[in-house]
């Protein structure tokens, strides 16, 4: 089942985990860096997530990415209780809470379960907040292995994008074992966003945040789609976008990150499609949405061309690295 629970974990699982070894399963001690909080992934979500949890938080803070750039810069905007990690086991070691912010499956496996991955230097208890969205089946798998190793693991993935990061305004999904894993995270992720919500067991935040972002692929591209036709027949896209605003029609695609360029000030659109959620990442989570609908049998008509679409954009190298919402652009290149 799509959602199992760490009770589903097989003996011979088990059995792979429990070379793990006991000095990997060391209970804090009472010094400051025993409470430090880790943060890995520094990148257009992540680093912004990460100052306001820096910035809110009384305790050392540790950050690892793989961008040497991204770690000095965070240093550097910081204050002076921020150090680096050599590597994520390194970070584990020296963090009773981690937080992970990952482009993909890939790279949360490798971040946790790789060579000087977390689980090599992780504490006992020790809270493993994964942020990344990704598959539902690898975000249970990695959890089970965490709690395997004797640290607790809550996936809450996010909504709200880089704006929303920016702000501390994020929404934050969460799948936990327990409602006192859930309450602890909750501690930390209300730093970085305004709303923490407990969907159910493990990787239940993870099948929200699909939903969520197949419901946004397919209401940008309603947006656009309807967008480009009021401005055929002539009508001024401001215009158009304040009916639909106070419409039935009204969609965050719409009211808040508008398709059109220089209708809503602080839209990608208006900024060259700059700065917020990539159209390969985009057709990154439409994939997930793909790979769960096979798994439970669910029809997906809209979805698959929403997936279709940002494939075909994903291939376009300028598009592939822009706003999601460039789908406008790409539906005014087609022919009239």
């Amino acid at each position: 089942m799509l959602l199992r629970t760490i009770s589903s974990l097989t003996k011979s699982a088990r059995c792979r985990l429990a070379g793990i070894g006991t000095s990997r399963l060391a209970s804090y001690s009472t010094s400051a860096s025993s409470e430090a909080i880790g943060f890995i992934g520094l990148g257009q979500m992540g680093f912004h997530m990460a100052k306001h949890l820096q910035a809110k938080s009384a305790a050392p803070f540790v950050v690892f990415d793989m961008n040497s750039d991204a770690v000095a810069r965070f240093k550097a905007e910081s204050d002076s209780s921020v150090t680096a990690a050599s590597s994520p086991a390194d970070l584990a070691s020296r963090a009773s809470v981690i937080v992970t912010a990952l482009p993909e499956s890939a790279h949360v496996k490798d971040v946790y379960t790789g060579s000087q991955g977390i689980l090599e230097g992780i504490h006992k208890d020790t809270l493993c907040i994964d942020s990344s969205t990704i598959d539902t089946s690898v975000s249970i798998d990695v959890s089970q292995q965490v709690l395997a190793a004797g640290a607790r693991a809550v996936d809450a993935p996010i909504s709200g994008g880089i704006m929303g990061a920016q702000a501390g305004t994020l929404t934050f999904m969460v799948g936990s074992q327990t409602d006192s894993d859930y309450e602890r995270a909750k501690l930390h992720l209300g730093k970085m966003g305004k709303n923490v919500i407990r969907c159910g067991d493990l990787g239940a935040g993870q099948a929200a945040k699909i939903c969520n972002n197949l419901l946004l692929a397919i209401s940008m591209i309603g947006t656009a789609e309807a967008m480009n036709l009021g401005m055929r027949l002539g009508l001024d896209p401001k215009v158009l976008a304040s009916i639909i605003n106070t419409s039935s029609g009204r969609c965050w695609s719409s009211d808040t990150a508008n398709p059109v360029p220089n209708v809503i000030a602080t839209a990608p659109s208006t900024n060259g499609y700059r700065g917020g959620f990539k159209t390969r990442l985009m057709h990154k989570d439409l994939g997930l949405v793909s790979n769960a609908a096979k798994d439970t049998r669910t029809p997906l008509l809209l979805g698959a061309l929403a997936e279709n679409i940002y494939r075909l954009m994903s291939h376009d190298p300028t598009m592939a690295d822009q706003d999601f919402s460039s789908v406008f652009e790409w539906l005014t290149n087609v022919p009239k």
